[in-house]
């Protein structure tokens, strides 16, 4: 009877905790969703807004935002000077570096293969965590990355696909802001149960806007008057893209792994495909749709644990 019921119970708990972490996959899902529309959204900022100082504009007014929040909801929470630098530092990463690269990025290639490649990022953070951390990933973790890929090239690929060096050199720039944004993973989960999502974000948008500025004055040259159109643009990446998309994200990072929370960004090619459809009315073929059928799939093999993970990490 007795071990009846402790099955029962522990079943129980199983279910709660599944449940709990429900909400957070949901959190990142929605992030990825805001994130997936800024590819397009900076393509149509770039008529105003070059990138580097579309960047800086973004932050500062997601800073902006964010420090507002915490006037009106009389937060005076005031990090440890050893958690304002991992904040600080994660804000560098996670902004200025990462988005200067994708903006350069996203203006050298286009939207789609930009959105295509964030796919990558989580089997890049999986690399990293086993490389500075020498953690272990589960074979269906595994598998699930690896199917999640193969319908990345399932999307990606057409024979008649020929990629010239100024999109070459924009789609390695994209990869190399996947290793940097691995890096703002690990960084923010050191601060992330310590304080309110909200506290966190305004520190790391806040010390990313102070280092974005210097590099929007390189191209002082280029500025100008920006249409409404570009800067109804800025404002949404600002608002949607930057503050609610990085509080949810953040929210998830409470309870996934980093690798899992990345491996929600294999969702950003079927959301990019459905944007364009809609925004630019582009037309599906056969391979975009199988892909975005073996792209969930892996999504859902990895971000699939066993039932005894489950409840060792929340005891």
């Amino acid at each position: 009877m007795d071990t009846m019921i402790a099955k029962q119970q522990e079943s129980l708990k199983i279910r709660k905790v599944r449940s709990g972490n429900g909400l957070y996959i949901s959190a990142s899902v929605i992030a990825v969703l805001l994130w997936s529309t800024s590819f397009v959204g900076t393509k149509i900022a770039y008529t105003s807004f070059p990138p580097l100082t579309l960047g800086a504009a973004r932050f500062v007014i997601a800073a902006v935002i964010l420090g507002l929040i915490l006037l009106i909801r009389k937060d005076k929470t005031k990090p440890s000077f050893k958690d304002m630098g991992l904040m600080s530092m994660s804000g560098v990463l996670g902004t200025t570096l990462y988005f200067s690269l994708e903006n350069i990025g996203v203006e050298l290639t286009t939207a789609s293969n930009a959105a295509i490649i964030v796919a990558s990022y989580p089997a890049i953070t999986v690399l990293m965590e086993f490389l500075f951390f020498r953690k272990k990933t589960s074979w269906v973790k595994a598998l699930g990355i690896g199917v999640a890929m193969i319908g990345v090239y399932q999307i990606s690929y057409s024979p008649e696909t020929q990629t010239d060096d100024k999109q070459l050199i924009g789609n390695i720039i994209l990869i190399v802001a996947g290793f940097i944004f691995a890096l703002y993973n690990f960084t923010t989960r050191k601060v992330v149960k310590k304080y309110s999502m909200i506290t966190i974000s305004f520190y790391q948008t806040l010390a990313g806007a102070i280092t974005f500025i210097p590099l929007a004055f390189i191209e002082k040259s280029s500025w100008q008057t920006p249409d409404i159109r570009s800067f109804l643009t800025l404002l949404y990446l600002g608002v949607f893209c930057s503050v609610i998309a990085f509080l949810l994200y953040n929210f998830g990072l409470r309870k996934l792994s980093s690798s899992s929370a990345m491996t929600l960004m294999n969702l950003v090619p079927i959301f990019g495909v459905l944007f364009s459809v809609l925004l630019l009315h582009e037309v599906v073929g056969i391979n975009q749709f199988i892909g975005g059928i073996i792209v969930l799939l892996g999504v859902v093999l990895s971000m699939r644990e066993t039932r005894k993970k489950y409840v060792l990490e929340n005891k």
